[in-house]
């Protein structure tokens, strides 16, 4: 017997509520016409992953940065108007980006 079928013994003229709908969360992030650019280069014989080409402010492309960091577990940095994440990963970033509603360019290797 789990936790409902108690509840209905102790409480038979209850009748649940509907749940509400749960609203997507809207992200804070704001989302330009230009699409951000996804490099690929190798620094010291390391792969790296370079987002260029956010015309937002720089408060929000490190929370941006912060956030790709966290789903994909991996280090990087925000330097000179760009995120450095450690790693090939412009296919996860990509559609990561995507799924927010910005549009990404892939250059380069």
């Amino acid at each position: 017997m789990d936790l409902q079928d108690q509840l209905k013994n102790l409480f038979p003229d209850h009748k649940p509520s509907e749940e509400p709908e749960k609203e997507t969360p809207k992200s804070d992030i704001w989302l330009q016409d230009d699409p951000i650019i996804c490099k690929y280069e190798k620094r010291k014989g390391k792969p790296i992953t370079i987002l260029e080409g956010y015309t937002g402010a720089d408060k929000d492309f490190k929370l941006l940065a912060k956030e790709l960091k966290q789903k994909l577990s991996v280090g990087g940095s925000f330097k000179n108007d760009s995120i450095i994440i450690q790693g090939d990963y412009r296919d996860q970033i990509m559609s990561i980006l995507k799924e927010k509603g910005f549009n990404v360019k892939r250059v380069g290797g």
